[in-house]
């Protein structure tokens, strides 16, 4: 079966789904909202709240530094949003006190390699490679390198480049996400069965869903499939200002997802057939032959 070890946790067939809210650049740059949702996070029953990292100069095409949109904090250029959206190293040290403090796991996405040496700093249980960097060899070789679990999401790629880049990083330590990158996704376009095709060309590594749905229905069904851990970005309010907010699910949201995740794991059993002690006097009443 199918298991990796993730800081205290094991992932995999047969271990209990690993819940992980995805915050993302949901806190708009601030602080307060970061630990507002590792709050929330905790208090929905979820095991870690992933960040993306970015160094903007090296992310940003320099052809989109300076043309200027409305933010929050006023009109400015885009390389200065970026920035503005970025914590520091004092930011993260307080974030990495505030999850251990309120015992959830952290970790985060990060787009370049000098984010992930800013990251491990903080030494995280794992990494994850997002989906657009999943044919970036050269990072997903630097985060292999760091002898971490590495989540690689497979949004917007095809059965062959997820091949190649299995080949090239190798299946130890591995977890795969089956996941569409569109925001907020349709139901037609999640595809959930790819988690099933997945299971069979990867039976040695742990598979599991990253949704961009508006809904809560498809991961339940992602977990049914057999999903070993899924992801969700968070919010608290889907109508904050931020890209990623519509396609996020609220604080009461996730809390009902934990909640019927874990009715879903108790419900699915272990495959096996069996008659149950509670059965027994229906049994003996009702069976006449």
């Amino acid at each position: 079966m199918s298991k990796i070890k993730a800081g205290k946790r094991l992932i995999g067939d047969g271990e209990r789904v690993y819940v992980i809210a995805e915050i993302g650049i949901n806190h708009n740059g601030s602080l307060q909202l970061a630990k507002k949702l590792i709050k929330g996070a905790k208090l929905a029953g979820c095991d870690a709240v992933k960040f993306q990292k970015r160094t903007p100069e090296r992310c940003v095409p320099k052809e989109q530094w300076y043309v200027e949109r409305e933010t929050p904090w006023g009109r400015m250029t885009y390389i200065e949003y970026r920035h503005k959206i970025e914590f520091s190293f004092n930011e993260y040290e307080e974030i990495n006190d505030y999850c251990k403090k309120k015992e959830i796991d952290w970790f985060a996405s990060c787009w370049d390699e000098e984010s992930v040496d800013f990251i491990e700093q903080f030494d995280p249980p794992m990494y994850k490679a997002a989906s657009a960097s999943l044919t970036d060899y050269s990072l997903l070789k630097k985060k292999r390198d760091t002898g971490k679990p590495l989540m690689i999401s497979t949004g917007m790629s095809t059965i062959e480049e997820i091949n190649s880049s299995v080949k090239l990083i190798g299946t130890e330590n591995l977890l795969i996400a089956h996941s569409t990158s569109s925001y907020p996704c349709k139901l037609e376009e999640l595809n959930l069965r790819v988690i099933k095709t997945l299971k069979q060309i990867y039976p040695e590594v742990p598979i599991g869903y990253s949704g961009h749905e508006t809904g809560l229905v498809p991961t339940w069904a992602a977990v049914s499939l057999g999903a070993t851990f899924v992801e969700r970005h968070i919010t608290l309010d889907r109508a904050m200002w931020g890209t990623d907010q519509a396609a996020s699910v609220e604080i009461g949201g996730f809390k009902r997802l934990v909640e019927n995740i874990r009715d879903i794991e108790n419900s699915l059993g272990d495959g096996v057939k069996r008659v149950y002690e509670s059965e027994l006097g229906q049994r003996k009443k009702l069976r006449r032959v």
